[in-house]
């Protein structure tokens, strides 16, 4: 192991029965930029994404489509890998739960979870919807339907299963939240968690028989039931890091940080972190909680036909006009809506309009030069001195690192607007002409201006800041954004 500083950041595990939306395209991009930021700090950064591929919900499609399970998985898996491409990801490991590896960890986790005496069996009946693969109380429901699944029918389960005691880590949860007042962002995430979590907490089933649901990790000294396809799936984010059999690799890089949407909140700082202290492992360092994307008012849904792509978005905008658009749609863990016409706009105006023609306008000015403006170190190692960091305010740096990535966004077009402001204002093409000096120093200014937006753009539009990069090294612009009707 080097000894460089380690930063740990994973998204979910997106289930794999239906292809990836918008949503979680946004979520894994958000992961990105924090992971290619911190490298730039000259971290050693593990960025990890991966696939859940357990549970009713699959076996049932597998069997609807005639298929065996581990090829539907295995088929379905493509459609998320493919986003390393896609979206131009920086992610250094993908994980599946029907990974071998994953497997032993889990039945080991569950091990220690019963060592610890957390884990007990009992008879029990309640409400599941097999969309969210979760247990539901009347007060989850709307008119006996999940919120989220209206168009499925709550099925009642009545069976004999394995069960965690959550209720068991009320209190050391809530010192958790009270000694960590970032650990959920937004703040009114964690407000909500604690106000859960001070409700009291019930034990929670983590398996299922066999019989009746024979896809998934088998239970560890009992045959005859698996794993809960969630208690299962969380354990990915210790797996990952190589628990419990690479202890050097996990030790450096563990505890990490997490995104997850709003309907993981509580899976994510709850339960996940009462399973840890039960297997007597550090909570994660702290969680994001995004909000979610509508289509002009409306969940996405393929009964209404309103899901969004990110492959759509790509062969519409291109990556980091997708990347943008995403990063850069509202304030983080809060819902943001988009349609198609309103995605169009800003990308004309912001980008097409905006950047693109800056950079075109400052690149040909900029060749009626012999000399060399710009400052450019290496992207992948923008390193902190004396408490500032170099190329980055500590402003933009806070924001970054607390994912308030579209008030970056924000600033940089702002000065886009100053930028092509001072061009208009300064006239350099008639500066060329009758003041040489002048001219110079106005055009060190521009060069050097777009020189750092373009090192801060770096993490978050990647390709377009190495083209703006390469187009001040070498004196040549290629339009960076076409205009779309």
């Amino acid at each position: 192991m080097n000894n460089k500083e380690k930063f740990y950041i994973t998204t979910t595990l997106p289930y794999v029965n239906a292809e990836p939306h918008a949503g979680f395209a946004m979520e894994i991009i958000e992961a990105d930029v924090l992971a290619r930021f911190n490298r730039q700090l000259g971290k050693d950064v593990f960025f990890n994404t991966g696939t859940d591929e357990h549970g009713l919900k699959l076996f049932r499609k597998a069997q609807e489509l005639g298929m065996d399970v581990q090829d539907y998985v295995d088929q379905q898996a493509e459609n998320f890998k493919s986003l390393k491409e896609i979206l131009n990801i920086s992610y250094d490991n993908f994980i599946r739960t029907t990974d071998k590896h994953h497997i032993v960890a889990a039945q080991e986790f569950w091990k220690r979870c019963e060592a610890n005496g957390d884990i007990y069996k009992k008879s029990y009946k309640t409400k599941y919807c097999v969309g969210c693969e979760s247990e539901k109380t009347d007060s989850d429901l709307v008119d006996g339907k999940c919120c989220d699944h209206p168009n499925m029918e709550i099925e009642i389960i009545e069976e004999e299963n394995y069960f965690f005691r959550f209720s068991k880590y009320q209190k050391p949860l809530l010192d958790l939240y009270e000694k960590n007042p970032e650990f959920v962002l937004p703040k009114h995430r964690l407000k909500e968690i604690k106000n859960f979590v001070e409700g009291g907490l019930e034990d929670f089933s983590i398996s299922r028989l066999k019989n009746k649901m024979p896809w998934g990790i088998a239970v560890p000294g009992d045959e005859d039931q698996v794993i809960y396809v969630w208690f299962d799936a969380l354990i990915n984010y210790i797996s990952t890091l190589g628990w419990p059999n690479d202890m050097e690799k996990f030790n450096s890089f563990w505890p990490g940080v997490q995104i997850a949407g709003k309907d993981n909140l509580r899976f994510q700082s709850a339960m996940w972190q009462s399973m840890l202290m039960s297997a007597g492992i550090e909570p994660s360092k702290q969680i994001f909680i995004n909000g979610f994307i509508t289509v002009d008012g409306q969940k996405m849904s393929k009964s209404t036909g309103n899901v969004i792509s990110p492959a759509e978005m790509v062969e519409k905008f291109g990556v980091d006009g997708t990347r943008y658009l995403l990063l850069s749609g509202g304030n983080f863990g809060e819902d943001m809506d988009i349609t198609w016409e309103r995605m169009t706009e800003k990308f004309n105006a912001d980008l097409a309009n905006g950047l693109g023609n800056l950079v075109s306008r400052v690149v040909k000015l900029y060749e009626k030069t012999d000399k060399d403006f710009s400052m450019f170190s290496d992207y992948n190692e923008v390193v902190t001195k004396d408490d500032q960091y170099s190329f980055f305010s500590k402003e933009e740096a806070f924001q970054i690192q607390y994912m308030r990535i579209s008030n970056v966004l924000d600033v940089c077009m702002s000065n886009v607007k100053i930028l092509n402001r001072k061009i208009e204002d300064s006239k350099p093409w008639e500066l060329e002409k009758s003041n040489k000096d002048l001219f110079e120093k106005v055009m060190s200014e521009l060069v050097k201006s777009l020189s750092a937006l373009s090192i801060v753009l770096f993490p978050l539009l990647p390709e377009t800041s190495q083209k703006i990069k390469t187009a001040l090294e070498t004196k040549v612009a290629e339009p960076l954004f076409q205009r779309i009707k």
